[in-house]
């Protein structure tokens, strides 16, 4: 599942890391980096990251997944990681405008032999709606979003914090504290049993409404290997909240402590 934020301070920090590797070696540079209405910034790789199989299980799977964060020009910024962003506002210190972002759903073969063919499997869908940051210093912001699913009911609206952390020689690194909460069809569509389902499983229904759904603490690393490429490493770990952590799914099936880490390599175009 993916994260709900703006882009990552992280990758616009290992760009300009780059850059600057590329003045030292007196090679020339893209002079409209930064310049939102000329040549866009892309770094495109892939990794393999090891995730929940579902939204609260107790067990991991690992996949292939592709890694891509492009600056293009009006101000738009697309990432695997953090979704689209629009920047209507782009001042110094303020930033927001439209987001949009890709959520994970979960199929029979995730949900494991214990609830397949019981629980709902869920198709991934997309989330539509806007974000306000604001940068406190070069290093430090914090910002909001909320989004709703284009396909149905459920909303989304998360609280976030990042930090750049002091670099260490090449390393590149932060840490982001996020809270994310749903709105009652969302909590439901995730964690939420009807009677049929429960007593299949053996267990009380279970109909959430909307609050609280997790908090989480993420450690983002870059570490470049060239000028043009580097290793992109994310440690996630979550904690469910409230009604989503005593889900009977999450208290009988799952877990409510969640880690997600994914490891890439990327090449800046």
């Amino acid at each position: 599942m993916t994260s709900y934020r703006r882009k990552p301070s992280i990758v616009a920090a290992f760009t300009s890391l780059l850059v600057m590797l590329t003045l030292m070696a007196g090679m020339p540079t893209d002079a409209h980096a930064d310049d939102p209405l000329e040549g866009p910034t892309i770094l495109l790789g892939g990794g393999i990251q090891r995730m929940p199989a579902w939204l609260g299980a107790d067990h991991q799977h690992n996949q292939a997944v592709p890694f891509i964060y492009a600056e293009l020009p009006w101000h738009i910024t697309l990432s695997t990681t953090d979704g689209l962003t629009v920047d209507l506002i782009h001042e110094s210190q303020w930033h927001g405008g439209l987001y949009g972002n890709y959520q994970w759903g979960r199929d029979r073969d995730e949900l494991g032999p214990r609830l397949e063919g019981i629980v709902d499997s869920l198709p991934a869908r997309l989330n539509l709606g806007g974000y306000l940051e604001y940068h406190f210093t070069v290093q430090f912001d914090v910002g909001t979003n909320v989004s709703h699913d284009t396909n149905g009911a459920g909303a989304y609206y998360t609280l976030y914090a990042d930090y750049d952390l002091p670099a260490i020689g090449y390393l590149m690194h932060s840490a982001e504290l996020q809270w994310q909460g749903m709105n009652g069809p969302a909590m439901r569509r995730f964690f939420g049993l009807t009677p049929q389902q429960a007593e299949r499983l053996g267990v009380n229904p279970w109909n959430p409404g909307s609050g609280s759904q997790q908090v989480s603490l993420e450690y983002s690393a870059f570490m470049p290997t060239s000028l043009h490429t580097g290793f992109a490493l994310l440690i996630e770990y979550t904690r469910l909240l409230d009604q989503a952590a005593d889900s009977p799914l999450v208290r009988h099936y799952g877990n409510a402590n969640q880690l997600t880490t994914t490891l890439a390599f990327s090449y800046r175009f």
